[in-house]
């Protein structure tokens, strides 16, 4: 299904453009903007405790009161393994004492998964936002049941043609088609199963010719040029974001702007070190010392997260920044620093003249 028009009258948008709600880097203020430009702006609120999710969107749509996508980690709960934890700590001790700093005494799951938080759950029903994307997999069938019947859009990101299958079965209304290049954690819903690493182009043209949902293209999309190939290919609207991670409303630090705008940009690689999940991101320090770690030796998402984040804080402290999560897509060098609502602008001209 390519049709745009219907994706647009079923999210209550007028541009087909989505802003990624991409953790630690979205905000109210950008979501807003975006929305109120005529795109869908999102927010991620997997990795909050729910009271704080809450806050979240009710400033989100406080600032907004048109569309919003709020985002939901659907990721298998974490199995601690106490001595590869153990040794993951270890391995990283030396790195820490070159910083001045200890490393955690031991790791623990930072947050919890919306597939067994039922607090969570709740308060999303409660707050209803008009949209809902799922990320690494699905809720169970009783939860995707309650969203449908309280009116909510569900969207799922997907890598791969199977699992765009499984989420058509489950009820999810769109599809998210997440390309290798995209920035970010993988969307995968099996991290240690065999990875396609299908590029966003491809897999929309796969979507779009197998499954009757609407496809969303995400990954490497930076510009208008890039979303009209997209719909041209048969998706029905593109997800930006890392395009939006240098916009004005944007979380992301000085640190992380600045690597986004130099040569790094231009290096982008998939780790699993950083967080326990296979992420792209701008190669740096901690990218490096991971890049030939098993992955059965590092920790369960988001676990190892847990350690990345105490390194990431120890090094900044002492005026070192190569150790952040600087998740970004291979598109990285095209990204613009404007106002969120200007770039949705621009980027909604840079479409129509593409066509």
């Amino acid at each position: 299904m390519s049709d745009t028009r219907y994706l647009l009258e079923l999210l209550g948008i007028r541009l087909p453009i989505i802003q990624a709600p991409m953790a630690g880097v979205s905000s109210p203020a950008m979501a807003a903007a975006v929305t109120g430009a005529g795109g869908l702006g999102s927010v991620a609120v997997g990795a909050l405790k729910p009271s704080d999710a809450r806050s979240m969107i009710l400033e989100a749509r406080e600032r907004s009161g048109g569309a919003l996508n709020v985002n939901l980690f659907c990721h298998r709960p974490a199995a601690t393994r106490p001595e590869v934890e153990a040794d993951w700590i270890e391995r990283f001790r030396p790195l820490f004492e070159q910083l001045g700093a200890s490393p955690p005494d031991r790791l623990t799951e930072i947050y919890r998964s919306v597939v067994e938080d039922e607090e969570m759950l709740a308060m999303v029903l409660e707050a209803r936002p008009p949209v809902v994307s799922f990320h690494f997999g699905l809720p169970g069938a009783a939860a995707i049941r309650a969203l449908r019947n309280a009116g909510i859009v569900l969207l799922a990101s997907v890598t791969s043609p199977a699992e765009a299958s499984q989420a058509a079965a489950a009820g999810v209304q769109v599809l998210v088609a997440q390309g290798w290049e995209a920035g970010g954690h993988r969307g995968a819903f099996d991290p240690d199963a065999p990875d396609d690493a299908i590029g966003t182009l491809a897999l929309t043209r796969l979507l779009a010719r197998t499954i009757d949902l609407p496809i969303v293209a995400a990954g490497g999309i930076m510009d208008g040029a890039g979303i009209a190939a997209a719909l041209k290919l048969g998706a029905s609207a593109a997800q930006l974001g890392t395009a939006f991670i240098a916009t004005d409303e944007s979380l992301a630090d000085q640190a992380y702007r600045a690597a986004l705008a130099s040569d790094s940009g231009l290096h982008t690689t998939m780790t699993r070190a950083v967080s326990g999940r296979p992420a792209r991101g701008l190669a740096n320090g901690f990218t490096r010392l991971g890049s030939d770690i098993a992955p059965a030796r590092i920790p369960d998402y988001p676990i190892a997260y847990d350690l990345g984040k105490a390194l990431h804080a120890a090094a900044k402290r002492r005026g070192e920044f190569g150790f952040g999560a600087h998740w970004a897509g291979q598109g990285a060098p095209l990204a613009r620093a404007l106002p969120a609502a200007r770039l949705v602008d621009l980027l909604a001209l840079e479409l129509q003249q593409a066509f």
